[in-house]
């Protein structure tokens, strides 16, 4: 065939449009590039007096967003997830090179939106597998491209995505895809059509509790298609049906869900965006102060109890040295005669 085509070899390049060719036993190797990468943009920031307001917007905008290619094509593993989040974390709390100072605030908190509380940076795991769920999702909602029949013949030729399975010499590619998968399945459900697509006793389509599936055990019944429970002349649920086939918990909500017998049954993501719990602090209203950035950097910081005060510190740091005690004590007196000039 390549003498016919006169196609001439070539090698296996180590990286192909930016991401690797070939994914091996060696994954934290394969993906050091991310690591590097990252590792010297924060160097270079490193020599720069920057505020904490600056700082946010290089991590946001660079440091957090160099991964996020690789991220939409391989699990980049939990464990460099975590290599980038604390290179990242300590850049935020220090200044220059080889400096370890206290970190006032958990980076869990830090990554929750600035809505309740955190100061929105990325979760790198979590952004990671919702990158994945995403390219999921879009084998799910675009059956008929190329990319979906070529994946389909390849790894799920007798089913749908949602019941492909890992197996031994399937790529590092489409195995990780499957993890988009796994988190797909915990908040997907089907929406009624026709009902001739949804099984009755497997799949996700009651809009109730994380299963979103019946709890009534299947036993001797003979219906297994929701289309079996529709009554084809009125084309509504056959009520009588419904009632004796599931218990009074499951049958009241299915008799409440509504159906669209013209339409195909089609998979909704279940789960509405809420804003979680704010511990009853404004915290949009801070943010949109008009003040500058480090600022409200500081106004969140001490609205967060994690200012750098003589009680903390007592009570992170063992003992304070007479050096430290002096400059609070400098601090304590340039605060009073401000006042009292004030006055």
């Amino acid at each position: 065939m390549k003498s016919i085509l006169q196609v001439t070899s070539q090698g296996l390049f180590p990286r192909y449009l930016g991401v690797p060719s070939y994914v091996g036993k060696a994954k934290a190797r394969t993906f050091e590039y991310v690591k590097e990468r990252v590792w010297k943009k924060i160097q270079g920031w490193k020599e720069k007096l920057l505020s904490k307001g600056g700082k946010e917007i290089l991590i946001k905008a660079v440091a957090q967003a160099i991964p996020v290619y690789s991220m939409a094509c391989f699990d980049l593993t939990k464990t460099l997830c975590e290599e980038l989040s604390n290179m990242i974390n300590r850049y935020w709390w220090s200044q220059v090179d080889k400096e370890n100072k206290i970190h006032w605030a958990s980076w869990e908190k830090m990554t929750k939106t600035k809505k309740i509380g955190g100061l929105g940076f990325r979760d790198l795991h979590a952004f990671n597998l919702a990158m994945l769920a995403r390219q999921a999702w879009r084998l799910i909602q675009n059956p008929a491209s190329l990319c979906v029949q070529v994946l389909s013949a390849r790894y799920y030729s007798d089913g749908s995505v949602l019941q492909a399975r890992p197996r031994s010499g399937i790529s590092y590619t489409w195995r990780s895809i499957l993890k988009g998968v796994d988190l797909l399945k915990k908040g997907i459900i089907w929406r009624v059509g026709s009902g001739s697509n949804i099984n009755i006793w497997s799949d996700p389509w009651i809009p109730r509790g994380s299963t979103r599936r019946v709890i009534t055990q299947r036993g001797g019944n003979v219906v297994t298609k929701v289309n079996d429970l529709i009554d084809p002349t009125t084309n509504n649920w056959d009520e009588d049906l419904v009632r004796q086939t599931f218990l009074p918990e499951d049958a009241n909500i299915i008799l409440q869900i509504p159906i669209h017998t013209h339409e195909d049954d089609f998979i909704a993501w279940h789960y509405d965006k809420k804003d979680e719990d704010t511990c009853g602090f404004n915290w949009p209203k801070l943010w949109s102060l008009p003040l500058p950035n480090k600022v409200l950097h500081f106004l969140w910081r001490m609205s967060t109890n994690t200012l750098p005060l003589r009680m903390k510190l007592q009570q992170r740091v063992c003992k304070l040295t007479p050096v430290v005690q002096s400059v609070f004590g400098w601090m304590r007196m340039v605060a009073i005669v401000s006042l009292s000039v004030r006055g």
